[in-house]
């Protein structure tokens, strides 16, 4: 469940996580940059078919030597996650034209770009806060988005680059994560801040922001 909030509400939100939630095991705050891919004729833009319910991306936080394969499968309202760890420079493999049947961790993500003919699009880039907590319902997590920026790409590498911010006034992105039924701890988060969930895509943002739509696949090329 997502949700665009203020700089004010996202300082509000974080000091409410802090008393209810647990850091991430992985540190209270880190940064997310992601590489999304699209087709020439950007059919993931579009939502053509099955190209509209699933995403694939390579993922890196902070400045780790280690990345994820990613593809994010939407379906019924769920989401369900495949992702494979590689070393940052082996992406690099991802470019051989008939894959290498022995890279076991990255031959699938391999022969899914080539097989729908995706490349790289654009890189996203933002700083997480992320807490969570193993309730009476299961675990629960909440991510706190900001300084969400993109960039474009035209290899299958990070790129430093002066980015394009995605947002204009500082917004955030608020996400929560349950398994079932909406924990009570998050109505009383809803209730407190006067939240209301929200259709909200990085990767469609980047592409406003970078001012990359269909009708102008000449710029994207």
């Amino acid at each position: 469940m997502k949700f665009v909030v203020t700089p004010d509400q996202g300082a509000g939100i974080e000091r409410w996580a802090s008393r209810w939630l647990s850091a991430d095991p992985h540190g209270a705050q880190y940064s997310v940059t992601s590489l999304y891919f699209d087709t020439p004729d950007f059919r993931v833009f579009r939502r053509q078919g099955s190209f509209g319910r699933a995403k694939y991306r390579i993922r890196r936080y902070g400045d780790s030597e280690q990345v994820f394969l990613e593809r994010t499968l939407r379906t019924n309202q769920v989401v369900v996650k495949r992702r494979s760890i590689v070393d940052v420079e082996d992406i690099a493999l991802l470019d051989t034209p008939q894959g290498d049947r022995d890279w076991h961790n990255g031959y699938w993500f391999q022969q899914r770009l080539q097989a729908r003919s995706l490349q790289p699009a654009w890189q996203i880039s933002y700083l997480r806060s992320a807490r969570e907590l193993i309730t009476n319902v299961g675990p629960i997590r909440l991510t706190l988005d900001r300084n969400l920026a993109a960039v474009p790409i035209q290899l299958i590498a990070f790129r430093d680059a002066i980015p394009t911010p995605l947002f204009n006034n500082g917004e955030m992105i608020l996400e929560l994560k349950f398994r079932r039924a909406m924990p009570e701890l998050f109505c009383d988060l809803l209730k407190d801040f006067s939240l209301k969930p929200q259709s909200v895509s990085k990767f469609r943002l980047a592409a406003a922001a970078l001012r990359i739509t269909p009708a102008e696949e000449a710029i994207h090329a």
